[in-house]
């Protein structure tokens, strides 16, 4: 049985950073499609981050490369989420999901495995 569980959301004031972790099992990040996807109140849910289980290249969704960062931890079947400069607009809950398919995507729909998701809060 997959089972992804998120950690790490936090309130966070403007500017600030969380790091953010995916704890899985049942399933071996390094072998899955894995992605971060975030859903902010009254959005639909969109894509952070998805990660190619070949090379480990990343892509990032519109305006968040260069402040996230996704990385993955083989050792600890884990996979993270560096968020800096956090804005009030990063307010959401983030969730993780990994799926058998190869080619990396940002498209929510696809992926058949989420997590609870994490509360991300950010004040000014």
């Amino acid at each position: 049985e997959v089972q992804l569980e998120e950690s790490g959301g936090d309130w966070v004031q403007v500017g600030g950073s969380l790091r953010l972790s995916c704890a899985a099992s049942g399933v071996t990040v390094d072998d899955y499609s894995i992605a971060w996807f975030r859903q902010r109140p009254g959005k639909e849910r969109e894509g952070v981050s998805c990660m190619n289980i070949f090379d480990g290249r990343v892509y990032y969704g519109d305006s968040l490369k260069g402040r996230f960062t996704m990385s993955r931890d083989n050792a600890k079947n884990t996979i993270h989420l560096q968020m800096n400069n956090l804005q009030p607009e990063d307010t959401a809950i983030y969730y993780c999901a990994v799926d058998t398919f190869t080619t990396p995507t940002l498209r929510p729909s696809l992926y058949d495995y989420w997590g609870p998701g994490t509360q991300v809060t950010v004040s000014s």
